[in-house]
């Protein structure tokens, strides 16, 4: 399948009412941990690099390496740049072959975030690369050797419906990331979700909706918030945490007298690729990759190894609307023929 851009993804995800994983890469084991994790849940994937971690790899040399790997494997994977909040960083991430790019100009008053927005969006689309952006603020980007204090969201930094919609209809985006109740990081007790804003939000914007801080908040109300809009969950300080535990129990309790760093990496990424496991199967994107989906249709590259009953070995793969365009036209024909 390899690569896939974020709006393709995100429609198919919209149409089929489930959500789409998006995991942070912070050093290169985590390439062939989530994508493994993705090819045994048979499930699409967004590998994804935040700016705030651009201080642990460097964004063009990492490029070249996640898009190698996307498109050895036979699953649709997105390449996406997370919480963008520089111009440059933005077009360094689209020259480098990032399918898709969040600009995060959510800290800016209303009219700059639109603007900027606006001509990001611009540039990205002339090169068929999509554009996820934030309104409201979800605070707490985790970043360091010791996450932030847990906290809670303010609900003064909600995502209002009205400017959603006109942001969404100025700016042109793809994805529109929404604050909800929703913090990167750990809760300050127990995440409290606004549905209602999130019911009221997907029915006043066409575009599909994005979760931040997905880390600690439950399964049930990961189903709820996907029945109401949400087709892209951002994960990443729950499987770094389980990781870290994984090797402090391995160090402490099973091979205290360990001295080789590969067996103690092993372990956590082991943890890593267990936990995204789960989180796919909750998002509903389990087996969306299976030769009964139609999935492999949203793709767009030419280039799919995808081995599907319905198409030759190597055959050219099209949009779901053009097949439908294309039958219709036939159709047509054969009746004038007539």
């Amino acid at each position: 399948m390899a690569l896939i851009n974020l709006k393709d993804l995100l429609k198919h995800a919209k149409e089929n009412q489930y959500a789409v994983g998006a995991f942070n890469v912070t050093n290169l084991g985590f390439i062939d941990t989530l994508i493994e994790a993705a090819v045994e849940q048979r499930s699409p994937i967004i590998l994804q690099i935040a700016e705030v971690h651009l201080r642990y790899v460097d964004l063009e040399e990492i490029a070249p390496i996640i898009i190698s790997a996307a498109k050895k494997v036979d699953i649709p994977i997105c390449f996406h740049l997370d919480h963008g909040e520089n111009f440059q960083t933005v077009i360094k991430a689209i020259r480098a072959g990032f399918t898709s790019v969040m600009f995060d100009g959510s800290h800016m008053p209303l009219e700059d975030n639109i603007a900027a927005t606006r001509e990001v969006t611009r540039i990205a689309n002339a090169v068929n690369v999509s554009v996820e952006a934030e309104l409201g603020n979800v605070g707490g980007e985790v970043i360091g050797e010791v996450a932030p204090i847990a906290h809670a969201a303010s609900e003064e930094f909600f995502t209002n419906v009205g400017e959603a919609e006109r942001f969404v209809k100025e700016t042109g985006i793809d994805a529109l990331a929404v604050s909800i109740g929703n913090v990167h990081g750990f809760y300050k007790g127990e995440p409290n979700l606004d549905f209602e804003r999130l019911s009221s939000i997907s029915k006043a914007v066409p575009i599909p909706l994005v979760l931040h801080g997905g880390s600690g908040i439950s399964d049930d109300d990961f189903r709820k918030a996907i029945s109401l809009g949400i087709c892209k969950i951002n994960f990443y300080t729950e499987m770094s945490a389980a990781a870290v535990a994984r090797v402090k129990n391995y160090l402490i309790n099973e091979k205290p007298d360990v001295t080789s760093i590969p067996d103690v990496i092993a372990r956590a990424f082991e943890e890593v690729k267990n936990v995204v496991k789960k989180r796919l199967e909750v998002f509903g994107s389990k087996d969306m990759c299976a030769p009964e989906k139609t999935l492999c249709f949203s793709c767009t590259d030419t280039a799919c190894s995808f081995t599907d009953p319905r198409l030759k070995p190597g055959a050219t793969t099209f949009l779901y609307e053009d097949i439908v365009n294309e039958i219709t036209d036939q159709v047509i024909a054969n009746i004038k023929n007539k």
